[in-house]
């Protein structure tokens, strides 16, 4: 699910690695560190067993044919399968400049993977006692359009009827015009409420601005500003040394360059030092394949929950299409649990099949659709139909 997408193309879709020639591979299994890098010492690992050559080898192929047919510069991809196995592989380039190669230890931006982030922040205050999800969000913020009737739930289920600020015309222009800028929470929201806001309750429309207006929430009962919460409550306990949420541009080495034609003329451009904060809480951060893949099934089996408020994060309402829903930060397509994300040249998909305890994590340097399509979603379905043909994922385009 795209963090920024212009809204001029409103390309918005449910959306939900080695040293080597381009377009060659090599498995990194068991360890998901396939190339020098400074590493920090972890409670938990992800490694497992090689999985067998003839599994490589078709998805290898699909993965090989979604690069060309996308026109993706670089792909990393990991796949846990317990009993069949680990497949961790990088394909292309991480920099067209230089050649050099996608490699599963760079960090990339992770986009609306963040919401994964902040929703879980929101759900430990409701653990705490903090926040009750059917309450007004009025009873914790003053400000927001509405914000009598429309209940937290209703903000992290995307059902809040807030318009989304990457939705307005001005904001578009502004955000290309200046894609270096430094943003306030504020001045993102002042785009989305100059616009009336629709009823909450009735209708699924995926919105940032739900996710800017969770951001100020958690910052004001949390007391302290949401990247030193999410570091603190979230990846810390997660044990997620490579994961970390930007003030503003920064952006940790090695890193994959990323590339994206959301200019103001079309033409594709090298968006690595572009400021993400324009997406704040719903698209900024930045992490790794190991991360992820810790994640996926932390965050799709409510680890750092209770009982009870997990159990309240999946339940999916219905997000437009068949097969898919929407929890509380968190989506299910065909059994898959997790989320993706999109921000001028980058992509990811980062889900968990409980059915299998399988985990998927999909990390690309590109964000320019395919006919319409997420290069993450068609990538994830490629190698979901091999892996687990009866659950396959899948998040097709909505405008």
């Amino acid at each position: 699910m795209p963090a920024l997408r212009r809204a001029s193309a409103r390309r918005l879709a449910v959306t939900l690695a080695a040293l080597t020639a381009v377009g060659s591979t090599v498995l990194a299994a068991p360890s998901v560190q396939a190339a020098p890098r400074a590493t920090h010492s972890t409670a938990r690992s992800v490694e497992g067993c090689p999985p067998d050559h003839a599994l490589v080898a078709r998805l290898d192929k699909a993965i090989e044919s979604v690069m060309k047919e996308t026109g993706t510069p670089g792909v990393t991809v990991g796949l846990t399968l317990p009993g069949r196995g680990d497949y961790v592989r990088s394909f292309g380039v991480a920099d067209k400049a230089t050649g050099m190669p996608m490699w599963p230890g760079l960090y990339l931006r992770i986009g609306s993977e963040t919401k994964t982030f902040t929703a879980t922040a929101v759900l430990e205050l409701v653990d705490q006692g903090l926040v009750k999800l059917d309450s007004p969000i009025a009873a914790y913020l003053h400000g927001i359009p509405n914000g009598r009737h429309i209940t937290v739930r209703q903000l992290l289920e995307m059902r809040s009827g807030l318009f989304p600020y990457t939705a307005d015309t001005d904001f578009d222009k502004a955000l290309f015009t200046d894609p270096y800028r430094q943003w306030t929470p504020q001045e993102l929201l002042a785009y989305a409420f100059r616009h009336h806001p629709t009823a909450p309750g009735v209708k699924f429309q995926y919105s940032n601005t739900n996710y800017v207006v969770l951001g100020l929430l958690v910052e004001k009962l949390g007391r302290m500003p949401l990247a030193d919460f999410v570091r603190e409550r979230i990846l810390e306990p997660s044990h997620l040394d490579h994961t970390f949420f930007p003030f503003g541009a920064e952006f940790r080495k090695p890193h994959a360059h990323g590339y994206t034609d959301q200019t103001l003329t079309g033409a594709v451009a090298d968006s690595t030092k572009w400021n993400p904060s324009a997406a704040w809480a719903a698209g900024a951060m930045i992490s790794d394949l190991r991360d992820m893949r810790l994640w996926a099934k932390d965050v799709a089996t409510g680890t750092l929950l209770s009982p009870a408020t997990q159990a309240e994060r999946v339940k999916f309402i219905p997000a437009g299409f068949p097969g898919a829903g929407y929890g509380l930060g968190l989506f299910e397509t065909n059994g898959w649990r997790g989320h993706n994300g999109s921000i001028p040249g980058y992509e990811s998909a980062t889900v968990y099949l409980p059915q299998e305890h399988a985990t998927l994590v999909v990390l690309l340097n590109t964000d320019i659709l395919h006919n319409g399509a997420e290069p993450s979603t068609l990538f994830a379905n490629a190698i979901t139909k091999i892996a687990t043909p009866g659950h396959v994922y899948d998040l097709p385009a909505t405008g």
